[in-house]
């Protein structure tokens, strides 16, 4: 075997330092590739399969070949799309094509050819020219004598293998303790079919892969909104590896054709950028909750992740879904979880009941449909409180009963019994196994936050909020989140901080520029207060000329007069219907109207308001804490004195 012989160079200094074909030139010793004496960057494998070309110039170098010698372990499925990556890059490394190849040429379905002239650009010691060895392609020289540079051409170019191939055994004999990658990020699956209404398929199929990685306990996996900050970007892998603190980066594909799924996956070492594993699959679109577990276990394997019996079960637990259900269901996870506003909320609430109409079976979509219900409230969800309760609490009911270890349906019923039921030590035990069934879900982490920050529970909470962030660095919500709670634990310098990073992120949040402006509020710092409050009246759809009167009030009247005209603009919804109980309740507060604040308190008890449960931790209520009354309403809540 080529690895077993002496591999050492020194013993042959009379040897060529390096080969050249065209403008670029392969070093032999080091195995780099220069253009113009500008190295070019090159993965190994790529590289093992041009010395083994450029080995044999002119000669048809077939598939099976390569598969032998540079693929010897792996199944036909990791060499076919092995051996097409490393050709791709290689192509790329050289400027070449395919179609009109200058160096490369394919034969279908037999090998490649190497075509260019080979030189080795060193004058012997008796002044005789440079060797070359020419392809047949290009036309071959007339024969003649055999110098010993030609004589010796091929020794050189086995030698150059076996330094490779040295290299690369020792790799994979210790690749166990090397790889030791414990944090992955999943980048979005490029759509192959490159018709942009495809877009939300290949965006769920990651967010599928990534779903099914997350489940397990040991490995750290990025969440989907923030590998998506890197959607046609063409960031190196390790810059991006830095950025999302991961050790592994998986990069892919997906192909809907019909009634077929294609799904490439490759595994990349970040620090590195090198290629350790590839692999393609295909199967019906109803079998494609399959092919995402079967891409996912195949990449526990590679990293050696040692998978307890319920994550083992749960890679098992694969069930066939109808693809018209699985499609609508996509669609309303994107519309909901990406876009968090009104329209998003509404359209995603669609998508569940359409998925619902066409599998009635279909978990995750009840799932889906109870959060809409749930936390419609933060983005316009028509019904009331309590009509929202009976329905979620309903859906979140029939999303366990027909798949338990859903981790999403868990979340769904913690939120529930959490945020209208106030029913505090079931949520608890929801959020607790929903979070042990996915421990990378970054908006578990941040529902569990805000349940135990309005339990007083804030050195827990802000805890929570720090890993939702490290899942997903990327994410205004979760960096918003943050800043919440830690207003709540009374630290507004740093919650404004915090808010500031998150308008960093996305500069149209509404909920980060309130918690920014309500920070500056409790700091006395009302000039900065105010225009987060008037922004944040903007993104929220109010009448500009309504905005225009809050301004023209806080200019006349100081920041009291911006309440008083808020309050004033309130009030008038609530007589249409419309009320925000919560914030009336907090403006008369400040403004120093106590019985206003209660009463408008107790409307919002009476009909279970989704902020009911923050009453204890909003700062524009801390005034009210010393009133019999406030003890009252914190004791029937069930929140802790």
């Amino acid at each position: 075997m080529l690895w077993a012989r002496d591999t050492s160079l020194s013993n042959h200094a009379d040897l060529p330092r390096s080969l050249r074909f065209g403008k670029f030139e392969l070093d032999l010793r080091t195995a780099e590739i220069y253009k113009q004496g500008k190295r070019i960057k090159l993965q190994e494998q790529p590289c093992q399969v041009l010395a083994m070309l450029i080995e044999r110039p002119g000669e048809l170098v077939s598939r099976e070949e390569l598969r032998k010698r540079l693929w010897p372990n792996d199944t036909f499925g990791d060499f076919d799309h092995g051996v097409n990556i490393a050709i791709n890059k290689l192509r790329d490394a050289l400027g070449d094509s395919p179609d009109k190849p200058r160096f490369i040429e394919t034969l279908p379905r037999r090998g490649y050819r190497f075509i260019a002239p080979v030189d080795a650009p060193r004058t012997s010691s008796d002044g005789r020219s440079p060797t070359q060895v020419t392809s047949p392609r290009a036309g071959r020289a007339k024969a003649g004598p055999i110098t010993w540079q030609r004589a010796l051409l091929p020794a050189f170019l086995a030698l150059l293998l076996a330094v490779v191939f040295f290299s690369s055994v020792r790799y994979w004999q210790g690749r166990s303790a090397e790889r030791n990658i414990r944090s992955l990020a999943v980048l979005p699956l490029e759509n192959l079919s490159r018709d942009p209404a495809q877009d939300y398929f290949a965006d769920g199929m990651t967010d599928e892969l990534i779903t099914s990685l997350a489940k397990l306990q040991t490995l750290k996996v990025i969440s989907r909104s923030s590998v998506m900050h890197y959607k046609g970007t063409n960031k190196p892998l390790p810059e991006m590896a830095r950025e999302l603190n991961v050790d592994g980066i998986i990069e892919g594909t997906v192909l809907r054709s019909g009634n077929r799924v294609r799904i490439t996956a490759q595994l990349i070492r970040a620090a590195t950028d090198q290629h350790l594993w590839a692999e393609t699959y295909e199967g019906n679109a109803e079998d494609v909750l399959r092919l995402q577990d079967t891409v996912a276990r195949a990449i526990v394997a590679e990293i050696r992740v040692k998978l307890g019996p319920e994550e083992e079960a749960r890679f098992v637990k694969s069930p066939s879904v109808n693809p018209e259900a699985y499609e609508a269901y996509l669609r309303g996870r994107y519309h909901f979880y990406d876009r968090w506003n009104k329209a998003g909320s509404v359209s995603a609430s669609h998508y569940f009941e359409e998925a619902i109409a066409r599998d009635p079976q279909y978990a995750p979509a009840y799932a889906g449909l109870a959060d809409y219900y749930t936390l419609g409230g933060f983005t316009g969800q028509p019904l009331s409180s309590l009509e929202a309760i009976e329905k979620a609490k309903e859906l979140a009911a029939k999303a366990l009963k027909l798949d338990d270890g859903l981790a999403d349906a868990h979340i769904a019923m913690a939120n529930v019994l959490f945020r209208y039921d106030w029913n505090w030590a079931e949520a608890e035990r929801e959020f607790r196994r929903g979070i042990e069934l996915n421990p990378n879900a970054p908006s578990s982490y941040l529902h569990f936050a805000m349940y135990l920050g309005v339990l007083g529970r804030q050195d827990e909470a802000i805890a929570a909020m720090k890993r939702a962030i490290e899942l997903d660095p990327f994410s205004a919500l979760m960096c918003s989140g943050l800043g919440v709670v830690l207003q709540w634990s009374g630290r507004d310098d740093e919650a404004a901080e915090q808010e500031r990073k998150a308008i960093a992120l996305d500069p149209f949040f509404p909920e980060a520029r309130l918690v920014l402006a309500r920070a500056y509020d409790q700091l006395g710092r009302y000039d900065e207060a105010i225009v987060e409050y008037l922004e944040t009246d903007t993104l929220e759809g109010i009448d500009p000329s309504a905005v225009a009167g809050f301004k023209r009030a806080y200019m006349s009247s100081g920041i009291n007069g911006y309440r008083r005209k808020r309050l004033e603009w309130e009030e008038q919804r609530a007589r249409s219907g419309k009320a925000n109980y919560h914030l009336i309740a907090l403006l008369s507060a400040e403004l120093g109207d106590k019985d206003a604040a209660f009463q408008w308190l107790e409307k919002a008890y009476q009909e279970r308001r989704l902020t009911m449960p923050n009453i204890k931790v909003a700062p524009g209520l801390r005034s009210l804490h010393g009133d019999p009354r406030f003890a009252d309403l914190v004791r029937r809540v069930g929140l802790p004195p």
